[in-house]
Parts: structure tokens; C-alpha cells; sequence
């Protein structure tokens, strides 16, 4: 700590905290027993920030060791040695050209899929299947995306069988959509065999329901687009940004609500006190309007028409500005830094792996003891689990 520290210390009875040196500051705060709430309330606020990270890394990572006990050992068995080959081709592009062919293809088919499922809702082709009629354009639909549904349940049975803990891999996020999206074609098949079997009179009510669960089961097909956050950097920083951030979409809901229970009588009461109320029937119809607002979208389907309403709905949309700023700083430095971690544990789980390739092929066997570089916890979730 330097002397300058130390007489701002004495004579303003604060302290400011290098940025520079978060941590080994907190260890000489001990040494020198200064208080933290002697610091400057930004530099605490970052301390405390810094230290909330160093806390959850270090738990991650002893729950990965008790959990997996990521100590990579050499095995010798062609079993062994098989599983290591297809857990890199499956879960790891950059493994070599077997992985990247794999994600490559992986890719195709998810946007085969997405462009199979957008021509399928064309009117001709609805007309059809209303009419129970199945052209050579729709069996050609059929064919593609029973295609694409086989090399997706492949694919997810390679990656059920590489899986080193199974019931851990039916947590994974990305595991459960495929789930979701693979399953629905199965269940679309045998509920359109019991529907052709039930084609009879006195059947018409329990046939509507079967065709709307064929209609629900074929949208949710658009969750295969979910699938390429397996290879994408920037979507899985995406979901690690807003499972870190639910305190601050939190606060951006309860702001929201707040002001639009504040918001939606104001501008109800103008409207009829005016003697203009044409939309704004009551204060939960003003909701819908309040909302859209505040979020600066404004369809324009609910317009205040007096003076007094045109005020409220300026209150309200300055009002809105001001809150979806509020936390989007905060979101925005979190997605910033999720990405620059999962960035640097990408690139030092591949070097890791090249690392352990070189030593596999010298027989050296000392790099298997290096558990100075085990990954972290959200680096095997998305790298390995694709949690």
C-alpha cells in the first residue's frame, strides 16, 4: 500500500482502491486493519464485485473436481481411446477434421430444418393438408425433414453414449431442447396414425384436438434452431449472460410493473374525463397500451386522443427509456466479460487439449497430472455438456 493511500486514508478517512490490484488490495486492508467501509463506495462496490466472482470460480471449480474429477488419465483400452476420439468429434469442433466435419454438418442440417419448416406453411401446401391431400412437394417436405430428424437423433445418441455422467447430461439446457425438438416428429407420426384411424363419423371433436396437437407439436420444431448455440461463442455467452443477470432482469420486471400499474389509470382517467375514451375501456385494457409504450415500440393500435392523455403517454415513454436503461448498462459489462472468459477458456481448453494429444502420442504421462489447468465449471458445461 502506498504512503499516499495512507494519508488519504488519514486525512479524508477514506480510501481508493487501485483497479489494477483488486485483490491483493483486500489482503493488505487486512494486514493493515483497515475497515472495508473506510473504502471509496465505488471502490467497494467493485471489491465486493471482484470478490463475488473469485468466490463463485473457486466453488465451481472444487463442485467440478468433486463431481468429475476432470484429472485426465491416459487410457490405454481401444474402448478408451474410442470414447476420447468421439467425444472430441462431438463436442469439440476444434479437435480436429472429424469435429469440424461434424459441426459443419450439424449446422446444415439445422438450417435445412428452419428452411424446410418455413415452406411448409405456405398457403398451397396448407391447403392441402386441410383437405387431407399429400402432393409431391409435400412428400418431399416429409422426406427432408425426416432426414434431418434422423441425423439429429443420431447425433444426440452420440452424444448420450460419449456422456461421461448420463443423468448430468439430462440437465443440460441444450440436451433438453434437443429432446423437445426431436421428439415432436415421433409423437406427430403416431398421432396422425390414430387420426387416419379414427377418420370416422361421431369422431369430429376428438379429430380437432388431434390436429391441434399436430399443429403445436409442428412449431415446435423452430427449438432446432436452439441447436446451434452448440457452435456458436456468442449465443452461448448469451444464455451464460442472462443466467448471471437475473437480478438485474428482475429489477427491469419489477420496474416495468410498477410503472405500468402507475401509468395504465393515469392514462385511462384522461381519457375519459376528456369524454374520448374509444380504446382505453378500462385500466386493464390501458396495460397492454402502458407496456407497449414503455418499451418504445408503440404499434399505434391504442392512441390517447387529450391533451391530458398525450401527457401521461409522454411521462410514460420517458419514463420507460429511463428504466430499460437502467440495468442494460449492467447487462451489457456482463455479457462483455462472459464473453472474454468463455473466449479465454475456449482457447486454453484447446490448447489444453493440444497439450495432451502431443503427450498421448510421446507417451509422456506427466502433463495428466497438471491440475493447475482444469477447466472451470461453465467451460465443461458449455465445451463438454453443452449445458
Amino acid at each position: 500500500m502506498r504512503s499516499s493511500q495512507l494519508t488519504t486514508l488519514t486525512s479524508l478517512d477514506t480510501l481508493p482502491l487501485p483497479l489494477t490490484c483488486i485483490f491483493p488490495g483486500s489482503d493488505e486492508l487486512m494486514y493493515w486493519g483497515i475497515e472495508e467501509s473506510n473504502l471509496e463506495r465505488c471502490c467497494l462496490r467493485k471489491l465486493f464485485q471482484k470478490l463475488e466472482d473469485l468466490a463463485e470460480i473457486k466453488k465451481e471449480e472444487e463442485a467440478q473436481r468433486t463431481r468429475e474429477t476432470i484429472c485426465v488419465l491416459e487410457d490405454h483400452s481401444k474402448m478408451g481411446h474410442f470414447m476420447n476420439k468421439l467425444r472430441d468429434m462431438v463436442e469439440n469442433p476444434q479437435s480436429g477434421l472429424p469435429g469440424k466435419v461434424f459441426a459443419c454438418l450439424s449446422i446444415l442440417f439445422v438450417a435445412t430444418t428452419a428452411i424446410n419448416l418455413c415452406i411448409s406453411t405456405m398457403p398451397d401446401l396448407r391447403a392441402e393438408e386441410d383437405r387431407g391431400e399429400c402432393s409431391q412437394k409435400c412428400y418431399n417436405i416429409f422426406i427432408i425433414e425426416t432426414v434431418c430428424v434422423a441425423w439429429f437423433s443420431i447425433e444426440f445418441l452420440l452424444r448420450f453414449v460419449q456422456a461421461k455422467s448420463k443423468c448430468q447430461f439430462f440437465k443440460g439446457p441444450l440436451n433438453i431442447i434437443d429432446v423437445l425438438a426431436i421428439l415432436p416428429y415421433y409423437v406427430s407420426l403416431i398421432v396422425e396414425d390414430e387420426q387416419k384411424t379414427l377418420d370416422k363419423p361421431g369422431s369430429n371433436s376428438y379429430l380437432e384436438k388431434i390436429g391441434l396437437v399436430l399443429r403445436v407439436l409442428r412449431a415446435l420444431r423452430i427449438l432446432y434452431v436452439m441447436r446451434l448455440a452448440r457452435h456458436s461463442l456468442g449465443l452461448q455467452t448469451l444464455g451464460l449472460t442472462v443466467r448471471r443477470c437475473t437480478r438485474e432482469f428482475g429489477l427491469l420486471l419489477l420496474f416495468l410493473c410498477v410503472a405500468v400499474t402507475l401509468f395504465a389509470p393515469l392514462v385511462h382517467l384522461a381519457e375519459n374525463e376528456m369524454g374520448r375514451c374509444q380504446e382505453f375501456t378500462s385500466v386493464p385494457a390501458s396495460y397492454w397500451w402502458a407496456i407497449i409504450s414503455m418499451t418504445t415500440v408503440g404499434y399505434g393500435d391504442m392512441v390517447p386522443r387529450s391533451i391530458p392523455g398525450q401527457v401521461v403517454a409522454l411521462s410514460s415513454i420517458l419514463s420507460g427509456i429511463l428504466i430499460m436503461a437502467f440495468p442494460a448498462t449492467s447487462i451489457f459489462h456482463t455479457f462483455s466479460r462472459s464473453y472474454s472468459e468463455l473466449k479465454r477458456d475456449q482457447e486454453r481448453l484447446h490448447s489444453r487439449l493440444m497439450r495432451l494429444q502431443d503427450a498421448n502420442q510421446s507417451g509422456e504421462s506427466d502433463t495428466f497430472n497438471d491440475t493447475d489447468s482444469l477447466v472451470s465449471e461453465e467451460t465443461y458445461k458449455y465445451f463438454y455438456t453443452g449445458k
